[in-house]
Order: C-alpha cells, then sequence, then structure tokens
C-alpha cells in the first residue's frame, strides 16, 4: 500500500481541533486584554491565523465564543475546584499566569475587562459571577453567606482590577506568596466571624 500523497508545498493541512483550540486562544487572550466590546471577531481570527467564517462555524457567534472562553476557564475551575479552594485556587491563578499564551485559566482578566460594557456579554458574565458567588455562599454556614461571598469575590475582582488591569505597585509586582499569606489570612475571619 502506498502512503498517501504529501499536501502541496504552503498547502496546511486541514485540522478543525486546532482551529478551534487557536481561535479560543486567541479570543481567551484578546478578551483578557482589550475586554470583550474591545476585541473584533476580525482580531480573534487574525490572531488564530484563521478565516472569520470558520468562528462563526465552530461557535456562532462572537457571545458563542466568550461563552466558551469562560466555560473552559471560569465555569471550569467551578466544576472542578471544592469550594473551600475555590477562592484561593481563582487568586492563585491570576497572581501568577504566564503574559502571554500557554493554556492558563484568564477568566477572571476577561470578566474584569468586559463586565458593564456590553448588553451582548452581560448573561454570560452574571451567570459566572452566581456560580461563584453560590460556591463560596455555604462557607461560612450562616444566613448572610451569599453577602460574605459577595465581599470575597468584590475583595477579588478588586485585586485583579489593581494588578492586572490598573498595575498599580506594589500589589502589580508582589510575590504571589505574600499576597495569598495576607489575603487569606484575613479572609479566613470573614468565613468563621460569627453573624452577630
Amino acid at each position: 500500500m502506498e502512503p498517501a500523497p504529501a499536501p502541496p508545498s504552503g498547502e496546511r493541512r486541514r485540522d478543525a481541533a486546532a482551529t478551534r483550540r487557536r481561535l479560543l486562544e486567541a479570543a481567551r487572550d484578546l478578551f483578557a486584554e482589550r475586554g470583550y466590546e474591545g476585541t473584533t471577531v476580525r482580531s480573534i481570527a487574525e490572531r488564530a491565523g484563521a478565516n472569520q467564517a470558520l468562528l462563526f462555524r465552530y461557535f456562532g457567534s462572537k457571545q458563542g465564543l466568550l461563552t466558551e472562553v469562560l466555560a473552559q476557564g471560569g465555569l471550569e475551575q467551578l466544576r472542578t475546584t471544592p469550594p473551600e479552594e475555590l477562592f484561593e485556587t481563582a487568586l492563585r491563578s491570576m497572581l501568577t499566569r504566564s503574559a502571554v499564551g500557554g493554556t492558563e485559566d484568564r477568566s477572571l482578566e476577561v470578566y474584569l475587562r468586559s463586565i458593564g460594557r456590553g448588553d451582548e456579554a452581560a448573561g454570560t458574565l452574571r451567570k459566572l459571577g452566581e456560580e461563584y458567588q453560590g460556591a463560596l455562599a455555604g462557607l461560612s454556614g450562616t444566613e448572610d453567606g451569599a453577602l460574605r461571598a459577595d465581599l470575597a469575590m468584590a475583595w477579588l475582582l478588586g485585586i485583579g482590577l489593581m494588578r492586572t488591569v490598573v498595575a498599580r505597585e506594589p500589589l502589580a509586582g508582589a510575590d504571589p506568596d505574600d499576597v495569598c499569606r495576607l489575603v487569606l489570612g484575613t479572609l479566613s475571619h470573614l468565613w468563621s466571624a460569627s453573624a452577630e
């Protein structure tokens, strides 16, 4: 049996899974850098080295792509992380991610740069926030667990905003272990303090 002929020079073999993955990675990075509204379908396709039509074929719309980016990162983190480890996991992920590339979770950055910027993305982002709140709310065992969860999330988002978006020093350059030690020590009081 003769081997299949090699594709002509310069032609790339079609690989739908690889193209889909490149589109997701490009969208994840661009949404994290520019936000949902500031990212165009064209810029995602260009960064992925793919045709815009493929983005619509695989994801249906830019909003569909955002949903998948968040599902890969934040929603997957929710499904695979015990609630008592969720805050620290999200915090460490944000503090230690590499600047560009890789498969790290950038959902917090996507959330920070996209929330409140347009109605199209609002439902997807609201769902992510509600799921995080639900997972964290039971950690205190108190009637005001949802409030405590929102306070913890506000702190996490504030840290993300100051470190990632504003890049304010000394937080932007602080050692992730130092930040986690200080934040998690204080956060334990939020979960354990009585409701009175």
